[in-house]
């Protein structure tokens, strides 16, 4: 008897990719087919024709097909970026464009959500989906449903309009604390029909709808499951399964997340809370990271460097590394200056002393998370583009004092599999 295989797709902002798993856990088939940029509109938008992510999904699954008989897909799931949001009538039909994850034009919605919102809410800023949600439903004002990229995908999948998962909604309004759309949203002016019934990511939806199934060459007995965010499919993928695992993200910002028992928020430090699963999500971003190395370095120059990186020599340069005035966690202070100086003749001990600055950074996030209630870290998982500097591996693991590892699979849509298969944390 053949094993019953599970599908991840992730919809991310360049192209869309799906990754199948057997009951092991074990990759089958993978595929990969790009997406187009998204249009600007204007100086701050961002958007784009939601047929394009259908388009996509068509042209992945034959791609698919060729490894693994996908007669054998029993579950399907989907994440997408976070934040990008459209509006559509009763049937799934677009209304109005995606604005994308990045799209920030919504400014005056983000005023009124601060007068209103409690300060530590996710849904803060114009690019948060229900500042997005304010502005669109004056656009089209006989809309039904306001849903995310992973929502439209899986309603076209499931025929199911009404549904959305604990993560995507955090943005749009959602109290997940209580598990609830809270009171202050009327205030606003929100269309409360625009809002879905809300499921934990990796509740069952219900059945592929048949028509649809016929069309992407899967069974119709496929069952389509609850998504998530591509950052939280990425958690998935990356191994952390218990209490105290955490996962740092070394992209152009550093952003921290750790599994906790409860749910731990700090507005005035930045930190935030996400359901998954048995557990609770905790974390907070700094705007340290790579695009401070970027503002001194080429790529080449970092590549050519971190071979002469020596992690077990520490520069004795005390460097708090910023891209510009500002810090949001660990420390909240909007005047706070980048502190690079006094820099060092050799290029790779100044690149060096920025890693080892970052890694300061790091510990210190996770130290604050803890003195906020969440665990403290066990273990940490590195994902982004510097987790592939060992040098830097080695200076982090000596700041942390714990264990710092290598990722299981570092795709999204690997995590989203996992979590279509049912082996949440």
């Amino acid at each position: 008897m053949t094993d019953a295989i599970y599908i991840g797709i992730d919809f991310g902002t360049s192209g869309c990719r799906a990754i199948a798993i057997n009951d092991d856990q074990q990759i089958v088939a993978q595929a990969h087919v790009p997406l187009p940029d998204p249009l600007a509109h204007g100086n701050y938008g961002q958007e784009q024709d939601p047929e394009l992510w259908w388009q996509a999904l068509c042209e992945l699954l034959p791609l698919l097909a060729r490894q693994t008989d996908l007669q054998h897909c029993s579950r399907l799931s989907v994440d997408g970026t976070s934040a990008t949001l459209l509006l559509t009538d009763n049937h799934g039909k677009p209304l109005t464009p995606a604005w994308m994850y990045n799209d920030t034009r919504s400014r005056a919605a983000a005023e009124r959500i601060a007068e209103l919102s409690p300060r530590e809410h996710a849904a803060h800023g114009p690019a948060s989906s229900l500042a997005k949600c304010l502005s669109l439903q004056q656009l089209a004002p006989g809309a039904a449903h306001a849903l995310h990229q992973c929502d439209w995908i899986l309603a076209r999948l499931s025929g199911r309009l009404e549904l959305a998962d604990e993560n995507n909604v955090l943005k749009l309004g959602y109290d997940p604390l209580k598990r609830e759309w809270p009171a202050w949203l009327d205030e606003l002016g929100l269309e409360r029909r625009l809002l879905p019934q809300v499921q934990p990511a990796g509740s069952e939806i219900g059945p592929i709808v048949p028509a649809v199934a016929s069309e992407l060459g899967l069974p119709d007995t496929t069952l389509i499951i609850s998504g998530t965010t591509d950052s939280t499919a990425a958690v998935l993928a990356s191994g952390a399964s218990r209490i105290g695992d955490a996962v740092s993200s070394l992209g152009s910002t550093l952003v921290l997340k750790i599994l906790s028992d409860r749910p731990v928020v700090d507005a005035h430090h930045g930190i935030y809370s996400q359901p998954l699963g048995r557990y609770w999500l905790v974390g907070g971003a700094s705007n340290s990271g790579g695009r401070v190395l970027l503002q001194h370095f080429t790529r080449q120059q970092l590549t050519e460097m971190t071979p002469a990186l020596q992690p077990h020599q520490p520069t004795g340069l005390d460097y708090y590394p910023l891209p510009a005035c500002g810090e949001r966690f660990p420390y909240a202070d909007a005047d706070m200056k980048p502190r690079l100086s006094p820099r060092p003749d050799e290029d790779v001990v100044f690149f060096q002393a920025l890693l080892e600055g970052i890694a300061m950074i790091e510990a210190l996030g996770y130290q604050r998370l803890q003195q906020a209630g969440a665990p403290a870290a066990q273990r940490v998982f590195s994902i982004g583009g510097g987790a592939a500097n060992e040098g830097w591996r080695q200076i982090r693991e000596r700041q942390l004092q714990v264990p710092v590892l290598a990722v299981r699979q570092s795709q999204a849509a690997y995590g989203t599999a996992l979590l279509a298969s049912g082996q949440m944390p």
